[in-house]
């Protein structure tokens, strides 16, 4: 597995494994319906320029199997998704570690992130702190519960 910046050419892949990886991991924390509203619809312009622009990628087997962002303006970690079929491998491990390096050279001190529900455990076995809950509202106009956490960025 390598982890790489993502072009365009990357989107539609990233689209679908976190679409996968929402509907594998997320059921049972989330009623059906939001995550029929977070997971539908098609592609758009706006998901595949911000791929270009701020994803990277994990490849493996020929394929983008995992995907994640970090604001390097911000520290703000997004779109941490892992094809199911991957999970458990260390990919989501190796990525967010891909954008911790990232912010480090950028010169952050911290990072931080609006967790999932189910996936606030995987990022405090990362050394994420956070407990509470808070809201996140999706570009698609769905709320959901979720951990906003964050991370303190050594040197």
């Amino acid at each position: 597995m390598h982890i790489r910046k993502a072009t365009l050419d990357d989107a539609a892949a990233c689209f679908a494994l976190r679409r996968e990886a929402i509907l594998a991991r997320c059921r049972g924390h989330y009623p059906d319906a939001d995550l029929a509203r977070w997971t539908g619809g098609e592609m758009s312009a706006t998901f595949a320029g911000r791929v270009a622009e701020q994803f990277h990628v994990a490849i493996a087997d020929g394929q983008v199997v995992g995907s994640g962002m970090v604001d390097l303006s911000t520290g703000k970690i997004d779109a941490v998704f892992v094809r199911p079929a991957y999970m458990g491998r260390g990919v989501g491990r190796a990525l967010v570690a891909h954008l911790e390096c990232l912010a480090k050279a950028a010169g952050l001190y911290s990072l931080q992130l609006e967790s999932t529900l189910n996936a606030a455990p995987f990022y405090r076995s990362l050394g994420f702190e956070g407990d509470g809950q808070s809201i996140y509202e999706s570009s698609l106009g769905v709320s959901l519960p979720c951990v906003p956490m964050t991370k303190r960025l050594g040197g």
